[in-house]
């Protein structure tokens, strides 16, 4: 039984469904030609990832706020014979960039294999019933596809999650699916034959290298593009009010006033200790061991408003920031320590206006509630 057969409203709606207006008026206003089985035009799935106003007035928020450039290429990429390999650093939106396009292209982003150190090639190619196995032997009918082979026979999109997690051997069944479009069946003397609008989108992150990199042959069926951090701070700020806005009306929480000013904070102190220099280029700082990704942003400032809201007056404040920082930046207790007390005396302490934020953020370095006596 799922949410959608009792009518309960779901966490986290697929893309498709969050969005499902956005879509519905974006396919009635393009007339733009589509490939085969395309949803939308490329120009038009562009738009829904980037934003835009309708001739009919709908405005499109943007799902992605990047370099416009990145999205064409990565559209264009699906609509050609190449698959798409979005590479980036964690945080950079590679999971949510292949959602939306998925559900744009398809109407369909749910087609997806979870990489890990345990998928196995079963995950990718195709399973067995096998209360069917033992009773009929090998058939069509006792096959279990997997999201690869579904997306094959209906012309749609593939996800694949963190690529470079799978093992190397495991990887490599791609490259007959991606080479030839053609997914053999040995056990049946038997092949599936991707239908035209098939395609398959997998991410990776670049701090994998070396987990379990792509042989140079599965490599080559990509077009890798290649998801940046946000380039200013007011890019990032923008990305993290957006998501933080939408995880907050999803999990019911108090819109929160003036909470542009701790987040404008929080990237600011992400964005310093990641590019190892002040936004002022004056101060060099270190940097810790973690990405301090804008997702842990999101993370760290959505937490904040729980906080907020439930035990605090529902105004956004340090205290409400500090220690969800705190937990971003140190990652290893002995040498990341070191790297947020040395940030806090210089930089946080001598800066102006950041005083409420320098005690919060010493309180939870020592344990102590906040504003309690030293």
């Amino acid at each position: 039984m799922t949410a959608e057969t009792t009518g309960q409203p779901v966490l986290r709606p697929h893309a498709e469904d969050a969005f499902a207006e956005e879509l519905s008026a974006l396919a009635a206003a393009d007339d733009r030609p589509r490939p085969a089985r395309w949803n939308l035009s490329p120009w038009a799935v562009a738009t829904y990832l980037l934003g835009g106003t309708l001739p009919d007035g709908t405005v499109i928020t943007p799902k992605y706020v990047g370099p416009r450039r990145i999205v064409e290429v990565a559209v264009t990429t699906l609509a050609t014979d190449r698959a798409l390999l979005l590479l980036g650093v964690p945080g950079t939106a590679k999971t949510w960039v292949s959602e939306h396009l998925a559900a744009a292209v398809s109407g369909d982003s749910t087609l997806i294999v979870q990489g890990t150190a345990g998928t196995s090639e079963e995950a990718i190619r195709y399973g067995w019933n096998y209360a069917q196995l033992l009773a009929k032997g090998p058939s069509r009918e006792a096959m279990v596809a997997g999201p690869v082979m579904r997306a094959m026979n209906d012309g749609m999109i593939a996800r694949v999650e963190e690529l470079t997690r799978i093992p190397a051997d495991v990887q490599d069944t791609l490259i007959t699916i991606l080479s030839e479009k053609t997914l053999p069946i040995p056990e049946l003397n038997d092949e599936v034959q991707a239908v035209r609008g098939f395609n398959l989108i997998a991410t990776a992150n670049n701090r994998d290298k070396g987990v379990n990199e792509l042989s140079s042959a599965l490599r080559r069926r990509f077009n890798t593009v290649v998801l940046p951090l946000p380039a200013s701070p007011d890019a990032e700020v923008e990305i993290v009010s957006r998501r933080v806005d939408q995880l907050g009306r999803s999990l019911q929480l108090p819109a929160a006033p003036d909470a542009i000013d701790e987040i404008r904070r929080v990237v600011t102190v992400f964005r310093e200790l990641r590019d190892g220099v002040t936004t002022d280029g004056r101060t060099k700082v270190k940097s810790p061991s973690g990405t301090l990704s804008t997702a842990e942003a999101i993370s760290v400032v959505t937490n904040g408003l729980a906080l907020a809201a439930h035990f605090g007056d529902g105004v956004l404040r340090p205290a409400d920031v500090a220690a969800g920082i705190q937990g971003a930046v140190v990652r290893d207790p002995a040498a990341d320590s070191l790297v947020w007390q040395e940030y806090l005396e210089t930089v946080v302490r001598e800066r102006d206006g950041w005083s409420d934020f320098y005690r919060a953020a010493r309180d939870a370095a020592s344990g102590r509630p906040y504003g309690a006596a030293a």
